[in-house]
């Protein structure tokens, strides 16, 4: 009785580890297929908001990506590359943590203030929402498009709490298909 007992769980430790890569293999060719947003919270910056003295256009003024959030950028890049992700274009909010963290995952990239935190100021978030989704609204719905941004973005999108670098895939009516930690 014990032998089938191992051989059942081997056999469900299989199957589950086929039916994993098979439901993979599935979602990356959605992805390659195009048409999908592609939203991701910032690599690791340990800490929460940002300094009082902060400034959006000194680096040494904001919270900054660890040596662990540059290595996790670097690999959400790899992701991507490794997989034959297409996309069109790298839109990220102004500050450093998502600009580094577009940089080191992708190279080049695009800033736009709507992808910007509202941490510090809630009110915003409607406001940023509206004219991410105007941006959003204007690209091609064939092509795949990144939004590296803020937990408080993609919460205002999707009504997702991301993580530290975690990608979140949605469709064109702001529904979440899959999303994906990277570490």
């Amino acid at each position: 009785m014990q032998i089938k007992s191992i051989i059942f769980t081997f056999l469900l430790y299989i199957s589950s580890f086929y039916f994993s890569n098979a439901a993979e293999k599935n979602f990356i060719n959605e992805l390659r297929d195009g048409g999908k947003l592609i939203l991701i919270r910032h690599s690791i910056a340990p800490g929460t908001g940002d300094p009082l003295n902060f400034d959006i256009n000194d680096c040494k003024t904001q919270r900054n990506l660890s040596i662990e959030g540059i290595e996790q950028a670097k690999k959400i890049g790899e992701f991507f590359r490794k997989n034959n992700i297409p996309f069109e274009k790298v839109y990220t909010s102004e500050y450093c943590r998502c600009k580094d963290t577009a940089k080191n995952a992708f190279n080049s990239f695009e800033t736009f203030s709507g992808l910007n935190s509202t941490f510090a100021d809630q009110s915003k978030t409607p406001i940023y929402i509206k004219r991410t989704k105007d941006l959003i609204n204007k690209l091609d719905k064939n092509k795949n498009y990144i939004f590296v941004a803020h937990h408080t973005t993609i919460q205002g999108l999707v009504n997702y709490a991301a993580s530290s670098g975690e990608i979140v895939i949605v469709d064109r009516s702001y529904k979440v298909i899959q999303t994906i930690q990277v570490n």
